[in-house]
């Protein structure tokens, strides 16, 4: 059963990386997309709101049909139907053919997402001990390598779907093979099927409520560095063009590292110790950025925030497993939604910021927002476990245990 769960892991880490290759292609050429299509200024913001919509929609949605279907069935369809979307993005030629195609790609990246992380969760629990970094360090590294492949298509000047087509062609029948390793609490135990589904525990929303405020919290500061370091570097910070795309880069680098040692300061330290350091790392880079003299020092904060911001939407997931163990999924779609409220939020707030006052300023309201997550820390404890610190259960122990392992 030991070497399920590793292959479990690893197909998971596999599916994860793959979903940060098919998001950064799509993010990265968005004026590419723009100029195919015809989309006016005035219309790409609607566009562009109505994929974190509906895969809000889509999350909601998973919660409901993981009382009938496991999540890794829903990982193992779902994630085809994101690749041919974002195909279907580069393939089209009408702007309704582009609106059925983000469409289908924002509900099955709800319910991709919020199947992802339920067997994360899951596996972690059955683990015994934080692995869960490790997965949305996979994510980093997919981001990373879509960008670059988007930077050789812009380089290239290729069509979207010559850039997209050998992508799909090849991640497509890997993520299909890779599904029939997936493991969750229905596979690891007969009977766990009930208490995976959500059927032995109720969601209580106002347990939930703190941890869902760090989720947005952490989706307004990375929905910051993404939309804005390359304007706020070259705008503010007086940078060259080139130079401004570097602070994302270098973000993306950090997250990736961060995330990779992460998991051995939570079995150390533990998840509270780890997010409240997160979140004053972040703070930090924030108040680095506002105040920063030159470009230098700006993306000196812009890789304190990706050492910061990189640990707290893992240990959000995580908590929420820990603090609904008998509903572990159900949380996790519903905590998952708030992923997308942040992302909303994020991008117009410090551009809205930026306009009427300034974007120096604007940089300390993410600052802030990001400080309060040291009065819901707490909310990170394990419950009743403790994952590292010696008080990790053997793995072989936590196998079969289903979600009574918390």
């Amino acid at each position: 059963m030991t070497d399920v769960l590793r292959r479990g892991r690893a197909s998971l880490a596999f599916g994860f990386l793959v979903q940060g290759v098919a998001f950064a292609l799509l993010v990265t050429r968005i004026p590419a997309i723009q100029d195919r299509y015809g989309v006016s200024d005035a219309l790409l913001p609607a566009f562009l709101a109505a994929v974190p919509i509906l895969a809000g929609i889509g999350s909601v949605s998973t919660e409901r049909l993981v009382k009938r279907v496991a999540p890794s069935r829903l990982l193992r369809w779902s994630q085809p139907v994101v690749l041919l979307a974002l195909l279907g993005v580069g393939a089209g030629e009408r702007m309704v053919e582009l609106g059925v195609a983000l469409a289908a790609f924002g509900l099955a990246v709800g319910v991709l997402d919020a199947s992802m992380n339920m067997l994360g969760v899951s596996l972690q629990r059955s683990y015994g001990r934080s692995i869960m970094l490790s997965f949305h360090a996979a994510y980093s590294l997919g981001g990373i390598a879509g960008a670059s492949l988007a930077w050789v298509g812009a380089h290239w000047e290729l069509a979207l779907w010559v850039s997209y087509l050998p992508v799909v062609a090849v991640l497509l029948p890997a993520v299909l093979v890779g599904s029939r390793w997936y493991v969750d609490d229905r596979d690891a135990a007969p009977g766990a099927e009930e208490q995976a589904g959500g059927e032995g525990q109720v969601v209580v929303f106002k347990w939930l409520l703190p941890l869902c405020l760090v989720m947005t919290v952490a989706y307004i500061g990375d929905s910051t560095v993404s939309n804005w370091s390359a304007k706020y570097l070259q705008d503010v910070l007086g940078s060259s063009e080139q130079l401004a795309t570097v602070p994302y880069n270098v973000y993306m680098v950090t997250t990736l590292l961060g995330r990779a040692i992460g998991d051995f300061g939570v079995r150390r330290f533990g998840a509270v110790a780890v997010v409240r350091g997160g979140a004053l790392v972040a703070a930090g880079g924030f108040a680095v950025v506002a105040g920063a003299p030159g470009a230098w020092v700006g993306m000196l904060g812009f890789t304190l925030l990706g050492l910061g911001l990189c640990v707290l939407v893992p240990q959000t997931f995580a908590a929420a497993g820990r603090l609904f163990p008998g509903a572990s999924d159900a949380a996790v779609a519903r905590l998952n939604v708030f992923n997308y409220v942040g992302f909303l939020i994020g991008s117009p707030l410090v551009g809205a910021l930026g306009d009427a006052w300034s974007y120096r300023g604007a940089m300390l309201v993410p600052m802030v927002l990001v400080l309060v997550t040291l009065v819901y820390a707490r909310s990170f404890a394990a419950q009743p476990d403790r994952y590292g610190g010696g008080h990790e259960r053997p793995r072989t122990a936590d196998v079969g245990r289903g979600s009574n392992g918390l």
